[in-house]
């Protein structure tokens, strides 16, 4: 009789293999802008994986697993801290089958809620078609984006980040401060290094 592989043991913070706990590259960071990761299941057990390192460093920070949402589930969530939703999603004019997003609000970061989808491109368009909200919400698309340091994942085009450094980017851009995520980005490096030892 096959006696059952046993299973690692794992951390209970960032949900990896103690062997590869993360934990330690966590950056506390308290953000202007409430964080929203709407992540796609298929990224969950994906060691290369940068959201949950995001979620546990940005203070308040709330991440949901999920492709598709029910409108309540998903209006709760866009709206629970009364602040305003703002996609982070790049420009697409004419994508077919999308209705144009309102424009972008002139809020301060304060009032606003970002929302990042932690997915591959292909899985985060299809997030947007099947869930009408989002395609209803203002967006933000980045400006001047930095080059990406996720040698680990391949990326389509130069200017593809990570989640992380994504939201980073996003966050110093709402909030008119260049360095203000540096530490999170320097501790991102970290990760990625201790990432690739596995993959060499």
């Amino acid at each position: 009789m096959t006696q059952p592989t046993p299973k690692r043991p794992t951390c209970t913070t960032c949900l990896r293999a103690e062997s590869a706990c993360i934990c330690h590259w966590i950056t506390p960071i308290q953000s202007q802008a409430s964080l929203l990761i709407l992540q796609h299941p298929l990224e969950v057990g994906n060691a290369k994986n940068s959201a949950r390192l995001l979620h546990l460093s940005v203070t308040g920070s709330t991440m949901v697993v999920g492709e598709t949402f029910s409108p309540d589930e998903l209006d709760t969530l866009l709206h629970a801290d009364a602040r305003t939703p703002l996609l982070l999603y790049p420009d697409t004019p004419g994508d077919a089958g999308l209705p144009a997003p309102p424009p972008s609000p002139a809020l301060p970061a304060s009032a606003l809620r970002l929302v990042v989808l932690d997915a591959t491109w292909r899985k985060s368009r299809k997030m947007l078609y099947l869930n009408p909200l989002l395609q209803r919400l203002p967006r933000l698309a980045l400006t001047d984006v930095a080059p990406s340091s996720y040698r680990i994942r391949k990326a389509h085009a130069p200017d593809q980040l990570s989640s992380l450094e994504a939201a980073a980017q996003a966050l110093s851009q709402l909030e008119g401060d260049a360095t203000r995520y540096t530490p999170l980005l320097q501790a991102f490096d970290g990760f990625v290094e201790q990432q690739a030892t596995w993959f060499r």
